[in-house]
Formats: C-alpha cells, structure tokens, sequence
C-alpha cells in the first residue's frame, strides 16, 4: 500500500460525550479493500440512545452486522451508515472493485477496511448523499411490508422523523382511505404534508385522538385506524396509538425505546377490540416472507426506492467529522431544528 494510512473515528466515550481519535487503519488483507468514506449518517433514533446512555446494557450492539459485534460498553464506535469509494484492494480481490462507489453498514470513520461481499455498490448514477440512506429507507420497506396495508385502510403513522417520513412516503401513493401522521415539531408536520399524508396533527394537541378519528374517511362501521405504526421513539405515543386503532386494528410498533419503559392500558378496549401489537425490526426478515424475500431482494427494493423518492432532501445539517460533538449535541437538544444530519468527509 505505500505509506501507512492514518484515518479519524468518531468514539463514544461516556454518556453524552463523543471524542475524534487517529488511528492506523488496519494492514489491508489479500481479500479486503480500503474505503475512503465520502459521508455517513446519523440515526437520529439509535444513535441518540447510544449518546444518552439508554442503551439496554445487556443487549449486543449489532449480531447481523460484521463491523459492530460484541457487547455495549463505553467507549466504542457506532453508526451504520457510510458510503464511500474503494481506493486500495488485496490481491486476491478483482480488480474492478477499485474506484467503485460502495454503502457500508458500519461507523463513523475517515477510512476502513472491508471484505467485498460486506459492501453494497451504489446504483449507476446514485449520488452518495441518496445512497447514504440505504439503511433507513430498508427500514422503512420492512415496515410498510410487515404492515401489509391493504386498499381503502385508515392509517396513522406516529412520528415523522426521518424513518417515519420515509415510511409515510412509501404509503402515500397506496390507495388508502386516509393516511394521517403526527408530530410534536412543525419542521417535519410539514414535511410529512409534502411527502403525501392527508392530515397532519401534533400529538400534543388537546383532543388529537378525536382529530385523528375525525381525519379517517372511513365508514361508520369501521371507526379507528386499520393500520397504526409508533415510529416516534416515545414511549408515551405507544398508548395513543392503540388508542387511535379500530376494531381488529394493527399497531406497528418500530420505535426502540432502550431503558424506557412503555406505561400502557390494557385494562379497557384491548382486548374487547381485538387490537394487535405488532413488533417490526428492520434486522431479520419476519417468517412469513422467508418462501419469497431474502435480505439481498429487500435491499433491492430499497434502492429502488431511494431512487424514486430523493430522500437526500431531508438532510438539514451537514458536519464535518471534526465537529461530531457539535452534530450529536444539536439532535440532543435541539431535535426541533433537524430531519437528517450527516458527516461530509
């Protein structure tokens, strides 16, 4: 390779504390290349839990991805989204993967080293601001796919940061009766009306439930939402949205809500309404959908969508690496400002 290589890595060292560190990048073996990161994102979900401290401590960082394994302690490197251009490869590697354009799950880092079947080459004229959003926009098919959402459905989506955009964006051209979602911030209220929801509240408005009841166009006989996701990270909009489901509804809960816990009534219309609480994690596929999609198809339907709805739109905040503290303490205490943050390298 010539010269050693030094890169720069995001580290989180302790609750609400994130430091640079230089450090050698790894000898690049006959079977790996070395990546040049160009951008990465932040998960403003996960990301946030890790930065606050409210990872579950006993739960692994990430066994699906090869770059974050082992078990959560402070201090490590975290992210899962990065996309950069090949410059250096093994031997043993073929030569074309050199220059290629790549997406990496893994951290926040100036350069890595990779094997090639770990990383994913971008799509002929994909901007790496697009592609950057490989992982939220998977989310997001996984959560429209575990929904199922079926013609002339009422549905509500809780949340609208970047993953719940997305996923009201991937509803929208459905042929539903309603798609209605909430938000506490005006910023991403008004997104979500871009992107193709048919009413827009903020849950903290006095009698929203009623709103909301008011929003679905359904007929009288089907009151409530068919389909509800709690895509916002608040535990407390878990009992709202059971409260807003109808008859038989399906809740979707894809927040992850680490150390917080979820306060929830059961104890009323739960069972006499048949409600189901439905779990989707966007790390495996669910059964039901092992006969005829593998991971490689769902990120294919992802990229297809990516190219279809620009989400590089919703990036609000550009950093450079150096200013990583500066990013993670703008969506700790400014949430309201950003939809998307991302580290230009």
């Amino acid at each position: 390779m010539g010269k050693e290589v030094k890169r720069t890595a995001v580290w989180f060292e302790g609750q609400r504390q994130v430091a640079l560190r230089q450090e050698k990048v790894p000898v690049v073996g006959a079977d790996e290349v070395l990546v040049q990161t160009a951008v990465s994102a932040i998960s403003p979900g996960t990301e946030m839990l890790l930065y606050r401290g409210e990872w579950p401590p006993d739960l692994p960082v990430d066994e699906t991805i090869p770059a974050l394994t082992g078990a959560f302690c402070y201090p490590l490197k975290y992210g899962y989204a990065c996309v950069g251009q090949v410059v250096a490869a093994g031997s043993a590697v073929d030569t074309a993967w050199h220059g290629r354009w790549v997406f990496a799950f893994h951290p926040h880092e100036s350069h890595f080293t990779a094997r090639p079947e770990h990383l994913l080459p971008l799509p002929e004229g994909m901007s790496p601001e697009t592609a950057v959003f490989l992982p939220t926009m998977e989310t997001a098919v996984s959560f429209v796919m575990d929904g199922r959402p079926v013609i002339g459905e009422q549905v509500v989506v809780w949340g609208q940061g970047i993953v719940g955009l997305l996923t009201a964006a991937l509803l929208a051209p459905f042929p539903l009766a309603a798609l209605v979602t909430l938000d506490s911030y005006p910023l991403r209220r008004q997104w979500s009306g871009r992107v193709g929801a048919t009413a827009v509240f903020d849950p903290a408005t006095p009698d929203v439930l009623a709103q909301v009841r008011a929003a679905l166009s359904g007929p009288r006989p089907y009151p409530g939402a068919d389909l509800v996701y709690e895509l916002s990270g608040n535990p407390a909009a878990l009992d709202m949205a059971i409260a807003a489901a109808g008859f038989a509804g399906r809740i979707i809960v894809g927040s992850w809500y680490g150390q917080k816990r979820a306060d929830l009534n059961l104890g009323g219309v739960f069972h006499r309404q048949h409600l189901q609480l439905l779990s989707s994690q966007v790390s495996h596929l669910h059964p039901r959908w092992h006969g005829r999609f593998t991971k490689a198809r769902r990120l294919q339907t992802a990229w297809v969508q990516l190219a279809r709805h620009n989400p590089a739109q919703f990036i609000t905040h550009r950093f450079p690496l150096a200013a990583a503290a500066e990013a993670y303490r703008l969506l700790d205490e400014a949430a309201e400002t950003a939809v998307q943050v991302v580290f230009d390298y």
